[in-house]
């Protein structure tokens, strides 16, 4: 896939055990690499494409994760990583559980896991850059 710009990537730690943080800081090591496909981990939403959420959205980060979202330019693309994210997972009966993130911001790329290798974490964000140019050029994605 060739890219007309770099991805930049905002990557936001919902609550969790860590485990999708992890995996996600992976993809930026020297064996995942995805800087080698452009895409850079950037420390604004202002200035990413793509808002990568991982860990279980509670009550005192939703509001956050709908600022963030708010923040960042158009055209935009969420990313969900990991069950957490995307259900609650392990922590869904939590009394701290504000709900699934797709109730917080549209999510157009979920990846499953608990957690997800960084390989899934790659082709996530590779669907949600996918989703970018298709709006750029105007298309429904």
């Amino acid at each position: 896939m060739i890219f007309k710009r770099s991805p930049w990537v905002f990557v936001f730690h919902g609550a969790g055990c860590n485990g999708c943080n992890l995996e996600v800081f992976a993809t930026v090591t020297p064996r995942y690499d995805v800087e080698r496909l452009g895409i850079l981990i950037k420390h604004s939403p202002r200035n990413a494409d793509i808002l990568l959420v991982e860990g279980m959205v509670n009550k005192k980060n939703a509001s956050r994760i709908k600022t963030v979202y708010e923040q960042m330019a158009s055209p935009k693309a969420v990313v969900a990583v990991g069950s957490c994210a995307i259900s609650g997972g392990v922590f869904a009966d939590s009394y701290n559980h504000a709900g699934p993130l797709d109730k917080i911001v549209p999510v157009d790329v979920y990846v499953p896991g608990c957690p997800p290798r960084p390989e899934a974490i790659i082709d996530g964000i590779l669907k949600g850059v996918e989703i970018l140019e298709n709006r750029r050029k105007g298309k429904k994605g």
